[in-house]
């Protein structure tokens, strides 16, 4: 349908050798696999712990309930993010509290407001490294601590991103990862849960199954007989072949994510002098691992116009993302209504997402440029 998709994932022989070996093995659920995967991971992260789940959004949820957050409680969130990160909160019983975005430049939740969105209620700051570019996360760490909060980083876009010379997902307590099939290390559905913490680690791989105190493949292996359920947990785990896929992903990971900077480098260096386009993220002091290519039209640009322009073209694009506050649910249930998060509600009137992925070629950025500026320039001249 697309000459240039959203998004493509690079599979080759090896994902697919990777597959067969483990149905080859006649086990499917989490055991062995998951565990290379699990280590690699937390070599690869520089972190103790990593431990895989079924998804980001069972990653959030695990990563609140181990922090003790629930009825009462507040945690203060970006409202520019997918909706995962609000329910995830919401699911423990406590009140999702959103934050602006920093400008137009910075996607990412601005500290300053954290700041003022915090009360005696609230219990730990989520953040989203949006796009793969990473947040302010000394300020971010600096106001937890002040504070006395738990910071939980959504690093969803971000696997591979460093900030002061860290990864993405070790400067909070908690790292939360998606592997889902549009991410830089898709599997399908998947995600992975990091932390340096022992005690959190530990609840985290009870409530991922069930809170039993032995796995099925321990039983299959004869290494136990029954088991005893200790935690409240739920059935979040991965199996083998995701995870099998998640080794092969991971040894691409810092390659393709090269790529994707080879990539971005060009769409920024056409679109430099372009009126009524912005481009977000420009002066970063980071290392990010280049997940989408937002822009942002000017507000006088009909955004579905452009989108429908450039789907005539066989450009695919998207948007990243609806504000979560403004959802029927959230507004219905917390009170959310326009205007609360101006910046945000202005950004997010106005971001596109050009496509993006490690296969795309130098030449189709070009043509998805040369199209972009097409109906730019078209606007222009006809004002």
């Amino acid at each position: 349908m697309w000459k240039v998709p959203l998004f493509d994932n690079d599979f080759d022989a090896r994902e697919r050798e990777a597959v067969q070996r483990v149905l080859e093995s006649g086990w499917l659920t989490m055991g062995e696999i998951t565990g290379q995967f699990e280590q690699q991971f937390s070599e690869y992260m520089h972190v103790k712990h990593a431990i895989a789940v079924s998804s980001c959004t069972a990653a959030l949820h695990l990563a609140n309930l181990s922090l003790d957050i629930g009825e009462g409680d507040e945690v203060v969130c970006p409202s520019l993010s997918f909706v995962a990160g609000a329910n995830s909160i919401v699911s423990t019983g406590a009140r999702p509290v959103f934050a602006e975005i920093t400008d137009e430049s910075d996607l990412n939740i601005l500290p300053k407001d954290i700041e003022a969105k915090i009360n005696e209620r609230t219990k730990s700051i989520l953040v989203l490294h949006f796009g793969g570019n990473p947040c302010n996360m000394d300020s971010v760490m600096e106001i937890a601590r002040k504070h006395g909060l738990s910071v939980i980083e959504d690093c969803a876009h971000a696997p591979g991103a460093e900030y002061n010379g860290k990864k993405c997902g070790t400067i909070g307590d908690i790292g939360c990862f998606s592997f889902f099939s549009n991410k830089n290390l898709a599997v399908g559905e998947g995600g992975m849960v990091i932390t340096n913490n022992d005690v959190l680690a530990e609840r985290i791989k009870l409530m991922r199954s069930h809170g039993m105190t032995t796995l099925t493949q321990d039983r299959h292996l004869g290494r136990a007989f029954s088991y005893d359920v200790v935690e409240l947990g739920f059935n979040y785990r991965i199996d083998e072949i995701r995870s099998a896929l998640g080794i092969i992903q991971l040894e691409k990971l810092q390659k393709n994510n090269i790529r994707r900077e080879e990539l971005t480098k060009i769409y920024r260096k056409r679109f430099l002098d372009i009126r009524k386009l912005k481009v977000p993220f420009d002066n970063i002091d980071a290392v990010p691992s280049y997940h989408i290519f937002p822009i942002l039209l000017d507000s006088d640009i009909d955004r579905l116009e452009f989108m429908g322009f450039l789907k005539n073209k066989g450009f695919q694009s998207s948007i990243h993302y609806p504000p979560t506050h403004l959802f029927k649910y959230y507004r219905c249930n917390f009170g959310y209504n326009n205007g609360f998060l101006p910046v945000t509600e202005d950004v997010a009137q106005r971001e596109v997402t050009l496509p993006l992925y490690p296969s795309m070629r130098n030449e189709d950025v070009h043509s998805v440029c040369d199209s972009v500026i097409e109906y730019i320039k078209s606007k222009e001249d006809s004002q």
